[in-house]
């Protein structure tokens, strides 16, 4: 079970907090897929700023989107000209009031989409991948992860067939446990022979309830 269940959706409600905030009882598939079309969109637009996630919180006439990037000053621009352009052509696709806000992803070596996705870029760039798999994995547990998995699948260097490649153990990634707080994502690789999957998992540490702590030292 935990090898097929999806880390976020297993601990939602629980330790994690749902991605787009907003209640429809009528034009529920609409929203969903404005949702869907804006995360695509904004993820093409700030390529080269390392998107890690986007939160979408709406309102009846207004939408607030928060993008948490690992270089905030790609996506800003100079002088806040891009941020606003960006805003403009949110507006124009949605119809509706957009605010934007850019957050600053401070550690990128502990978020697993921006783990993933320099990975898969490397990949591409053909950089050996027993490497750079290790390259990911140290860099993550020097910046303080408790634990890190990654697996590759797909013509991984160019093989004639896919090959499976997954990264040495390293720390503790604990799949059942609802209080451990497991970052996942997955990214694509597109090289010349063929695409590449990538799937990072890093646990973060556990969440505790002050309550349960305060129980447990007492006993």
């Amino acid at each position: 079970m935990g090898q097929k269940t999806h880390p976020y959706g297993f601990r939602l409600g629980v330790i994690k907090g749902w991605s787009s905030n907003w209640f429809a009882e009528k034009d529920f598939a609409g929203l969903l897929g404005e949702d869907i079309t804006l995360r695509r969109y904004i993820r093409q637009r700030l390529q080269r700023a390392g998107v890690s996630r986007i939160n979408i919180e709406r309102h009846p006439k207004r939408v607030t989107i928060e993008v948490h990037t690992a270089r905030p000053g790609i996506a800003i621009g100079r002088r806040g000209a891009e941020v606003d352009k960006l805003r403009d052509e949110l507006k124009a696709l949605t119809q509706k009031d957009v605010t934007l806000n850019i957050q600053e992803v401070k550690k990128p070596e502990l978020d697993a989409q921006l783990v993933a996705d320099n990975l898969a870029r490397q990949f591409e760039q053909r950089v050996a991948f027993r490497r750079a798999i290790k390259k990911c994995v140290a860099s993550s547990m020097r910046m303080g992860a408790e634990g890190i998995r990654i697996e590759c699948n797909g013509r991984i260097g160019g093989s004639e067939m896919t090959r499976h490649e997954r990264s040495e153990p390293a720390g503790r990634v604990p799949l059942h446990t609802l209080r451990a707080d497991i970052d996942f994502a997955t990214s694509t690789a597109f090289t010349i022979s063929g695409t590449v999957g990538v799937k990072v998992w890093i646990c973060l540490g556990e969440v505790v309830d002050e309550t349960v702590e305060e129980q447990q030292q007492k006993a």
